[in-house]
């Protein structure tokens, strides 16, 4: 039997490229975390909410707080800003917990943001508020376009460094300089 490569990309990171038409992704990086045929959802891993940390948002919900890390909330995306989502590390799991792939998992509840207060969390997580949303073939479209560029999903760039670099990190893990990448498209 011959396997053929899905063309979807749960799993993958997609890349918004130099000149993006919409300002609200530029320079995005975005873990995709379900696509299929019926649509596609991901999480943007590359831009920080402004004066809101981790800490902060579970004082906010009346959680536990005293042991969770100073880490930054990050900016998932346009759709449901309020919304929260947990990308984490294989060790913990709760009972609304999906695989993303072999990269991660994700968690949208609130059991998670507990056990991190307590300490008790997964070794390796982003907290994110908000999500990036496509209807079913809207994504395929729009890669046919300039705007997106898909890349393999990495967990040193979705767990290590600082978010601000995991756009370019994720170009030049691919070989590329994104410094040298135009923001026009053209047709041959």
């Amino acid at each position: 039997m011959i396997e053929t490569a899905t063309p979807f990309l749960t799993g993958r990171f997609l890349l918004a490229m130099p000149g993006m038409a919409d300002p609200r992704f530029e320079q995005a990086i975005i873990l995709m975390v379900a696509h299929d045929e019926d649509g596609a959802l991901g999480i943007g891993i590359g831009q920080e909410r402004q004066g809101l940390r981790v800490k902060d948002l579970l004082r906010q919900l009346g959680l536990e707080h005293d042991r969770a890390p100073d880490a930054p909330v990050l900016h998932g995306g346009p759709v449901e800003p309020g919304r929260g989502f947990v990308l984490h590390s294989d060790d913990w799991g709760g009972q609304d917990t999906v695989e993303i792939g072999s990269l991660c998992r994700m968690t949208a509840t609130q059991d998670v943001l507990k056990a991190i207060g307590q300490g008790e969390g997964p070794a390796r997580f982003l907290v994110s508020l908000g999500y990036a949303g496509w209807a079913g073939g809207q994504l395929e479209e729009e890669l046919t376009r300039h705007g997106w560029m898909d890349a393999p999903g990495d967990d040193a760039i979705l767990f290590e460094g600082t978010t601000p670099t995991r756009w370019q990190r994720a170009f030049e893990a691919l070989g590329i300089d994104p410094a040298l990448l135009s923001p026009d498209s053209g047709a041959a």
